[in-house]
């Protein structure tokens, strides 16, 4: 009969610049979707060259073999007989643009440019492209001679249309697109299109994901319609991990769903639909177009069909329930899955984690635990691909894991860096805590080298610095801690560096970081000591989600010892122990709370609150716990804090992005890092309301 079609979409796990690994992975999704019967495929955005070239979108380098991989495309055996949907960069009258390339049988059909572009958080798309902002035009576009070579084609049309096959009609939008209130599909769904295409790179955040599952829904519950989404999938070469969740739906309801979190590099999704199906829904559903309505859009007719004549006994996918992964289910995965692409990609041998005993470097520990659990069920699952990469990893082609924890000991390295002012009770958490995950651990006695640095400041001086518990001043008590830390930043470079050749073993180690959001907001870190690593799996995770998440693990992971690293207090463990015990804890040195802090992180970022609008938002949100005075204190000390310390986050870890609030100044977060650290005005401005607040409501 003609009228149901078999559709692809895919999630690609893409490298910046890896053009030939990128054409591969380009072309085994391809042949899936023609071995499922599709007959058309929809890839990732900027799938050719990667999504995060950034600054290389200048370079004419990355425009030239972008269009030799096309070339390749159009060539290949394998892309013959189904429309191909591909994204690069393409540059129309001396304009760049991030475009998609629709082909069919060594023919191109049209070039689709973006219109409205990701320019805000961690994208800056307006800096290498720029939108077409031509609704409804479209104009000549001159082929490059190689691919004339290949297609016979001079031009081809170049613009906002779409395309029309000989059963159906097929509109593009591309990611941002979708998220924008003058979104294209709408106008397109107006004017007859059927099944509208969607290639993203969307990076995860915790508690995201169902803002794309609606927002698809959405589309296609408004005016009817097929919706094909695809996505970037892994670390593109950034701090951002993009977490697939290729989808399809009609009518409102996701008919076929993709993984959020895999290590499979290619990942396609077919689904079989009853194009009828869409014509009832609108026909009950929409009305023909107002007057004033823009011109139709152009229509670039191809001479093939989605269908086939004797499709009336294939079965259509049914509505299915999305499953979504609860924030600690999301901390276990995607942080595990970016940390597997970089290491595999840097060519290391593994980590290596100082690991104090507390919840921080526990996460951190924890999240290369369940990368380990991910790995052995891919390889237990048939992926041969990362098998090989382990293989790669370890330095044993004939290594096969047969278990996490067997794993774990061969890429992790843990060590407790412990000294004088360190309790026996963060050493044995970090050792139990080895010992559950598998790595191979090491306990590093850091007294020698801080009293030999402290020797050799003092030989020059004259002068050795005392703890404020032994009489110093503030400057000598802060010293002694930044000593401390610094050391164990150097001595984790060093093992790092050296251990696996003192056991016989080739390679290096990357090093992690521990340092978590809330810690950055504030800067309560010593400026390059051993939060200062390679990676940071958990610098864009709060406090708050991050003991979420070690409870998780002791529950679904039999991590039981993370139950006592929970119920300890945050300690640096840097000043002197009182009779044995702890004396210093994180929350007292920063004076306020990590929910507290969280709280304030969001208001900085999310809501652009400066020191009073946070103020007067605050002051309603802890009033029963809190007085305007108490309140007023806790922001403008926040703010000094924060803007004292803001010089930090220039030289901050490369971190996993997983929360909107991240101070993160070197992509995501730009703001000064030399500030008044007075804020004279702007504390004066809370100081009066305070006084106005305090004169209205006088205490009973």
């Amino acid at each position: 009969m003609g009228r149901k079609v078999t559709v692809a979409t895919c999630s690609l796990n893409q490298w910046a610049l890896d053009f030939e690994g990128n054409l591969g992975r380009i072309l085994k999704s391809v042949e899936i979707a023609k071995s499922h019967g599709a007959r058309y495929r929809l890839g990732p955005e900027l799938e050719i060259c990667g999504y995060g070239c950034a600054d290389h979108f200048f370079e004419s380098d990355t425009l030239l073999h972008s269009f030799q991989v096309l070339r390749n495309l159009l060539e290949s055996p394998i892309t013959q007989d189904i429309i191909c949907d591909v994204g690069m960069p393409i540059m129309h009258h001396n304009v760049r643009y991030n475009c998609r390339v629709l082909f069919l049988n060594r023919k191109i059909l049209l070039v689709r440019p973006k219109m409205l572009m990701a320019n805000h958080g961690n994208y800056r798309e307006m800096r290498w492209f720029s939108p077409w902002n031509q609704l409804r035009q479209v104009e000549e576009y001159f082929l490059p001679r190689m691919i004339q070579e290949v297609t016979g084609q001079e031009t081809v049309p170049f613009g906002d249309c779409v395309l029309s096959t000989k059963d159906t009609c097929i509109g593009t939008e591309i990611c941002a697109e979708l998220w924008n209130p003058c979104s294209p599909h709408i106008q397109m769904g107006l004017d007859g299109v059927e099944i509208f295409t969607n290639s993203s790179a969307s990076h995860h955040e915790l508690r995201k994901a169902d803002q794309r599952v609606n927002l698809i829904k959405s589309a296609t519950t408004k005016s009817g319609g097929i919706y094909l989404y695809a996505n970037q999938r892994g670390c593109d070469g950034d701090r951002v991990y993009y977490d697939g969740c290729a989808m399809v739906a009609i009518n409102g309801n996701i008919v076929a769903q993709g993984a959020q979190f895999s290590l499979n590099d290619v990942e396609v999704i077919t689904a079989t639909l009853d194009l009828e199906d869409v014509r009832s829904y609108r026909g009950e559903q929409c009305q023909p177009h107002m007057v004033n309505e823009p011109k139709p859009y152009h229509r670039i007719k191809v001479d093939f069909s989605l269908s086939s004549d004797d499709d009336v006994y294939l079965p259509t996918h049914q509505p299915i329930q999305w499953h979504f992964h609860t924030p600690e289910e999301e901390i276990s995965l995607g942080p595990a899955c970016w940390l597997w692409d970089y290491l595999r990609r840097s060519g290391q041998a593994g980590f290596m984690l100082p690991l104090s005993g507390g919840v921080d470097s526990s996460s951190s520990a924890c999240i290369v635990h369940s990368m380990c659990v991910l790995i052995c069920q891919a390889i237990e699952d048939g992926n041969s691909q990362v098998l090989e990469d382990v293989c790669k990893v370890v330095g044993d082609d004939s290594y096969h894991p047969q278990h996490p924890k067997d794993l774990c000991g061969r890429i992790l390295t843990t060590c407790y860096m412990g000294s004088e002012n360190s309790s026996q009770d963060t050493c044995h958490r970090a050792r139990d805590l080895a010992n559950h995950i598998g790595s191979t651990h090491m306990n590093i006695n850091i007294d020698a080298a801080v009293k030999g640095i402290l020797g050799i400041f003092s030989l020059v001086t004259g002068w050795w610095p005392q703890f404020r518990a032994s009489g110093g001043s503030h400057r000598e008590n802060l010293a002694l801690q930044n000593v401390q830390a610094r050391v164990r930043m150097v001595l984790a470079y060093l093992f790092a560096q050296l251990s696996l050749w003192a056991r016989g073993k080739p390679g290096g180690l990357l090093v992690l970081g521990s340092a978590n959001v809330d810690e950055s907001l504030t800067g309560y870190f010593t400026k390059y000591d051993c939060s200062s690593a390679d990676i940071n799996p958990i610098g864009g995770i709060s406090k708050t989600d991050l003991k979420s998440f070690l409870l998780y693990c002791a529950e679904h992971l039999q991590l039981t010892t993370l139950r006592s690293i929970l119920a300890a207090p945050p300690t640096a463990e840097l000043e002197p122990l009182t009779d044995g015990q702890v004396s210093q804890t994180d929350e007292a040195d920063m004076g306020m709370t990590y929910s507290e802090l969280s709280v304030i992180g969001r208001l900085r970022k999310i809501s652009k609150c400066g020191p009073f609008s946070m103020f007067c938002k605050l002051i309603h949100m802890w009033k029963d716990t809190l007085s305007p005075t108490e309140v007023a204190h806790k922001v403008k000390h926040f703010f000094r804090m924060y803007s004292v310390n803001r010089h930090k986050m220039t030289t901050v870890t490369p971190s996993y992005h997983a929360e909107s609030y991240s101070p993160d100044d070197n992509r995501f977060d730009l703001r000064p890092f030399l500030y008044n650290t007075r804020w004279t005005w702007q504390f004066r401005c809370i100081d009066n309301q305070v006084t106005q607040t305090e004169a209205k409501n006088p205490k009973q």
